[in-house]
């Protein structure tokens, strides 16, 4: 654990002094660039994982980093090539999205099956994201 928190720090330093270096705007399209492409090397190596049968949770992992790196993949190209207006309200985005909610709603699934939860007990953290999502939308 404290190497690991002694990482986050590093790397945090590291991303402070890009953007020290050359600004807000190249460190922010230089780490979320990075992270995305990161996210898509795991969701393939969990895809890999969930082939070979290795582990039953693999799968789950696997639909939320290819959602992960979707979804900050557009928004990374998004704001790398200025916007571009094929992109703008774009409803593939949606499916990016939806990627990333099935991995979420697989997680939760084995989470309250570990827990010996009555399994449709798996809907309430997703509704009430979606309910508090929507109230803060609501409110803005």
């Amino acid at each position: 654990m404290k190497q690991a928190l002694y990482l986050v720090g590093f790397v945090a330093a590291g991303f402070t002094g890009l953007d020290f270096a050359f600004g807000y705007e190249a460190a922010y399209a230089i780490s979320y660039g990075a992270i995305a492409l990161m996210a898509v090397a795991i969701s393939l190596t969990f895809l890999w994982l969930y082939v070979q049968r290795t582990t039953p949770l693999a799968l789950g992992m696997s639909f939320s980093w290819a959602g992960a790196a979707s979804v900050m993949g557009w928004w990374w190209l998004y704001n790398a090539f200025d916007r571009p207006g094929a992109m703008d309200e774009s409803g593939v985005l949606f499916l990016f999205v939806a990627l990333y909610f099935v991995g979420a709603i697989m997680h939760f699934a084995v989470i309250l099956k570990s827990l010996d939860l009555p399994r449709p007990l798996f809907v309430l953290p997703i509704l009430a994201s979606l309910l508090l999502s929507a109230a803060i939308h609501l409110a803005g």
